[in-house]
């Protein structure tokens, strides 16, 4: 133990452990997910990764308040944040999209998927300016269960679902800035709501599925409109 985290008291860190606990449950959450989608419940796959990315969206603002980073200096909160989302973000959506019946027009083509989105998301969570001081994304912030849980929703054709995992991989690489809802400087604060609105409409399509209407999984998508273009104008407007 350090010299620094002797000055706190036990019940300091029983809460910062505390919060480090619940960030890893997000793990579990999506280990579950795995689960499901190896028995094709898909309903219940959309169900695990919501939770793990609720709790992805309100860790950090415990870790704030319980000041994680002084109390135990020797944890890399940080660093488990990041290794449980690569498998959230990145690894479960591409489970799925091998594992999906038709998301993808076959089996050799859902490997080359799950290898775009796993090697370009590798890429991304090493970049060290991923997350930029203006608390941005640089590149696609690698929000694979998002788009596939639409393309489960919607169900294009498998070649028009393999082209949006592709373009998704090749933003990866191309220096836009995307909004960080939990902690942007500007228009936080319509993002967020707009954040919760959308997240109400998907969860009703999704104790829907599979006989969920399509108009309103198609409404939800006013927001990643909403999501690209306020990204776009704090960009330009700098």
């Amino acid at each position: 133990m350090t010299e620094a985290a002797a000055q706190f008291t036990t019940g300091e860190k029983i809460k910062a452990w505390s919060v480090h606990a619940f960030t890893a449950t997000g793990a579990f959450f999506g280990l579950l997910g795995l689960f499901a989608a190896i028995d094709q419940d898909w309903r219940m796959v959309f169900i695990w990764m919501i939770i793990a990315t609720f709790v992805d969206a309100i860790d950090g603002f415990f870790a704030r308040m319980a000041n994680v980073k002084k109390v135990i200096p020797y944890f890399d909160g940080a660093l488990l944040d990041n290794i449980i989302d690569y498998f959230t973000y990145v690894l479960l959506p591409a489970a799925i999209v091998y594992l999906h019946p038709s998301l993808v027009p076959g089996r050799n083509i859902a490997i080359l998927a799950v290898a775009i989105m796993s090697m370009t998301s590798g890429y991304q969570f090493c970049r060290t300016d991923a997350k930029t001081e203006d608390h941005t994304f640089l590149g696609f912030p690698s929000y694979w269960n998002v788009v596939v849980m639409y393309l489960i929703l919607l169900l294009p054709n498998p070649w028009v679902s393999f082209g949006i995992l592709v373009l998704c991989g090749i933003l990866v690489f191309i220096p836009i800035k995307y909004a960080y809802p939990s902690r942007m400087l500007r228009f936080q604060t319509p993002t967020l709501t707009l954040a919760y609105v959308w997240g109400i409409i998907l969860a009703v399509a999704i104790f829907m599925f599979p006989n969920h209407p399509v108009w309103l999984v198609n409404v939800s998508l006013l927001y990643a409109v909403y999501y690209v273009g306020i990204s776009l104008y704090m960009m330009f407007s700098e």
